[in-house]
């Protein structure tokens, strides 16, 4: 996070994401895959030594077989096998493996891109407002005060030793009676964070398309250097 001067030249507290370069990995149909979305991928699965170096010296050994067969057409028997039987093989991207994918799903929209286009941050020109989703920090196991922030019991002399206890969990665990039974999504202790997290309707402030970067006004879900995907609000 970081801030800029606004137009009436007040701060504004905003998050640098960078949005792209992100390749067009498969569009998928409904006729061939049984639903339409666009696949991405973000992000080169290689080292910082080999971005820098050409493409005949690159270490490609942190993708797997699979994972490079799913951007560029690979020999195989079954590959051998499906053009001797007349079966056109997926389009392929051609480009490095990536370490983040995901799909959006289309509903009936037509897009007007090709497996092996890249996109970057211009395609969201004139977006006023976005929705982040990502995965929240993951802060271990930790108590209910913490996780759901309760206020806790009370602090004076007569309390021993349970001012940061949850308290009773069984009474009228059932609306009405007393069944001594938990009720299902009771707040207490447990895993804090790590969790998928969506922060809605964040301002686009700038989108600069050269570095291919966006500054949305706020915070986004998770760690510096965490992947995100960035959605037109609704």
């Amino acid at each position: 996070m970081t801030q800029i001067y606004g137009e009436n030249g007040l701060i504004v507290p905003v998050t640098v994401i960078e949005a792209g370069p992100c390749a067009v990995l498969q569009v998928k149909s409904s006729g061939v895959d049984g639903y339409q979305a666009v696949q991405l991928g973000f992000d080169d699965k290689l080292s910082d030594k080999d971005k820098a170096r050409g493409e005949e010296q690159r270490n490609r050994s942190r993708a797997s077989r699979a994972e490079r067969g799913h951007v560029a057409a690979l020999k195989s028997k079954r590959a051998k096998k499906l053009a001797e039987a007349g079966l056109e093989p997926r389009a392929k991207a051609n480009c490095e493996p990536k370490r983040f994918v995901r799909e959006f799903r289309l509903d009936g929209e037509t897009v007007g891109v090709e497996v092996g286009q890249v996109l970057n941050a211009s395609v969201f020109d004139g977006v006023p407002y976005v929705d982040v989703v990502g995965t929240s920090k993951g802060r271990g196991t930790t108590g209910a005060m913490k996780r759901h922030n309760f206020q806790g019991q009370g602090s004076a002399h007569g309390t021993k030793k349970v001012h940061r206890r949850v308290g009773g969990i069984g009474a009228n665990a059932m609306n009405r009676g007393t069944s001594g039974m938990i009720k299902k999504g009771k707040r207490m202790a447990g895993q804090y964070g790590n969790a998928r997290s969506t922060v809605r309707n964040l301002k686009l402030v700038r989108v600069d398309a050269e570095n291919n970067m966006l500054l949305v006004n706020g915070a986004v879900p998770g760690p510096n250097g965490g992947y995100v995907i960035i959605r037109v609000a609704k």
